[in-house]
Formats: C-alpha cells, sequence, structure tokens
C-alpha cells in the first residue's frame, strides 16, 4: 500500500500551489489515514508540494506508525499540529476540521484551506474499489441470508441485530452504520432507529444497512413484503424501482449531480409523490459512509470516473409507511458497475 499512498499524497501535493500554500497540516483522522495508512486517535501529517512527508504521532500509536507508513518521516509527539507546525512555519490548515481553540494554540494566522483532501478522495484507486466491492459482497450474503428468516413476531431489533451478526460472521469489520430497519408505518421515517415493534403480516419492511470492510463502507437498502402485498404497495414499490433504474442509468463521468438527481426525482415527481421524497437522490462512499459528491437537486459540479456512489430514492407516506431502494455503483467509461447486487424485485416474504 506505500506505493498508493505515496500516490495519493502526490496528488494533494499538485493542488496545494493552487491554494496559495507550500505545505497542509492534515489533521482530520480520516485524512491522515487515506494519506498514509495510520489508524489513530491522534495523528496528523505534513504534506509539502514536493509530495514529502511528515508524520507525528504519539507513543500509543509510534511503532504501528514506523512499521506502516513507509515513505514518510516519522516523529514521536503528543502535540501533533503543533509539532508539525514548528516543522513547517505557515502550513495550509483543515479549516473544517481545526477547532478554534486549536488555530489560536498555533499562533493563529495560518492560511485556511477547506476539503482538499476530500477532493482527492473523491476519486478511488482500484484498491479502494476493491475493498468496497468486497463490503459490498458481504452485505449482499448477509440479505440474503437474513431475509429468509424474517417472518411476523420478529421485531426490528432482531433484524437489525441480525443482519449486524451475520455481516461479522461473514468477515466485515462491523456495520458500516447503524443499520436501519422500519416497519409497517415506521417506514415512513427515512432514518428509523429500529424498536421493538413486531412486524405484522402485510408490512413493509425496509432495511439500510452495510458491512465495513478495511475501512471502506458498503450501503444499500431493501424494501420487503412480509406476508403479502397490497396494490398501494405494489404501486408505491414499482414507483420506486423505476426512479432507482433512471437515476442509476444516468450515472456516468460527466453527469451532472443536479441532472442525476433529476433523472429520478423527475419519476417520483410525475406520479405526484414528489413532496414525499425528502432527502437526496445519493452519496460518495469511501473511508466513510456519506462523503462527496452528493447528488442533490441543483447540485453543482459533475461526476469523474471511478466515483463510488449511492442512487437511493425513496417515497414516504406518513401513517402508512414507505420504500426506499439503494444501490452502491462505480461511474465507469463503459456505464456504472453495480457493487450491490442483490435482487430489486419486490420480495414476499
Amino acid at each position: 500500500m506505500s506505493v498508493i499512498h505515496e500516490s495519493r499524497r502526490a496528488l494533494l501535493a499538485a493542488l496545494l500551489a493552487e491554494q496559495g500554500v507550500d505545505a497542509l497540516l492534515v489533521t482530520r483522522g480520516v485524512n491522515v489515514r487515506y494519506l498514509t495508512g495510520l489508524v489513530s486517535s491522534n495523528a496528523a501529517v505534513l504534506v509539502r508540494d514536493d509530495a514529502s512527508a511528515v508524520l507525528a504521532t504519539d507513543s500509543r500509536y509510534i511503532e504501528t506508525a514506523r512499521r506502516v507508513c513507509s515513505g514518510v518521516e516519522v516523529i514521536e509527539q503528543g502535540d501533533v499540529a503543533g509539532a508539525l507546525v514548528k516543522a513547517a512555519g505557515r502550513p495550509g490548515i483543515e479549516a473544517h476540521d481545526m477547532s478554534v481553540a486549536k488555530y489560536k494554540s498555533l499562533g493563529g494566522e495560518l492560511p485556511a484551506v477547506e476539503r482538499l483532501v476530500e477532493r482527492v478522495r473523491v476519486v478511488k484507486d482500484e484498491a479502494e474499489i476493491e475493498a468496497l466491492r468486497t463490503a459490498c459482497d458481504l452485505t449482499d450474503r448477509a440479505f440474503t441470508e437474513v431475509a429468509g428468516t424474517i417472518a411476523p413476531g420478529m421485531t426490528e431489533k432482531q433484524v437489525a441485530r441480525a443482519l449486524d451478526s451475520r455481516m461479522a460472521e461473514l468477515g466485515a469489520d462491523g456495520p458500516a452504520f447503524d443499520t436501519i430497519v422500519a416497519s409497517g408505518p415506521n417506514g415512513a421515517i427515512p432514518h428509523h432507529s429500529p424498536s421493538d415493534r413486531p412486524i405484522e403480516r402485510g408490512d413493509l419492511v425496509t432495511m439500510d444497512f452495510g458491512a465495513l470492510y478495511e475501512g471502506y463502507h458498503a450501503d444499500m437498502t431493501r424494501t420487503v413484503a412480509v406476508g403479502g402485498v397490497s396494490d398501494w404497495q405494489r404501486e408505491l414499490y414499482d414507483l420506486v424501482r423505476e426512479a432507482q433504474r433512471a437515476g442509476r442509468h444516468a450515472l456516468a463521468p460527466g453527469a451532472g449531480l443536479g441532472e442525476v438527481d433529476a433523472a429520478a426525482r423527475g419519476v417520483i415527481e410525475g406520479a405526484g409523490y414528489g413532496e414525499r421524497f425528502v432527502h437526496p437522490l445519493g452519496h460518495g462512499v469511501g473511508l466513510e459512509i456519506h462523503e462527496d459528491p452528493f447528488l442533490r437537486p441543483a447540485g453543482a459540479g459533475r461526476l469523474e470516473d471511478r466515483v463510488p456512489i449511492t442512487v437511493e430514492p425513496g417515497v414516504y407516506l406518513p401513517g402508512r409507511g414507505g420504500v426506499r431502494i439503494e444501490d452502491t455503483l462505480v461511474t465507469r467509461a463503459g456505464g456504472p458497475e453495480l457493487l450491490t447486487r442483490t435482487t430489486k424485485e419486490l420480495l414476499i416474504l
């Protein structure tokens, strides 16, 4: 992985001049991991415009850093940001991460840089995509095994625990985020927390979950029916599936973020449910579950090649229930690569 981390630091270094700085102090933990491979609760890395780098961490992580962070100078220091500022003089700082108190402790007047590492992280290398592919495979397999056990009387919490447990048994490092299981009327709440509500015959059940693997986050949502399906439930499901298909087909390098959102949202609006689609269409995934770019109405910017992103339209009817269908995909020149492969046919359990 050292060659990959060196390549990432080189990409970052090439962007420093446009920010008016000759070095960037990276303090955000996920960005330190991306640039060096070190996972810790106290580390920072200084990346210079020639792509050379110095990493500081404390005694708890120093031996790990010396082992895994090749190609960088490693120093032991508890005040990681302070040590690197002394070494660099006047580097840019991650303004979206550093607290005001910490900024003042460094003497102030350091140039503010906004989300530059995050900008580099948008396009994934093939090693990252392979980790995401594995995470999504674990997610698919867990769903297939757990879905067959869902029956009236099981609670939302029991289903959520079963999904989390099965992902771990299959090899996940843990859940990628807090698993959502929403049954019956709770399906009208997009981010419902699993409760002790027993699943009833005739319910729609929405499950939004994913596996974490080597730091990379899968994200998939499926809505199933338990014991049977009514006409309105079938119509709502078919509508969301059509919108999700439109969103997936709109993914391509060069496509506008707002245009992709509109492709799916227009299907739902055309059916008269526009006000019931209450969130953006999708988001990037990687070392974080929600990261750039975001597919939202009037979203600025365009997709690039090799961007993992979700497509997750939903319609939510208060007091009745809802449907959401979500995949994780990767933009490719020849068409998006689907990472979550579980069927989108309505399953009646």
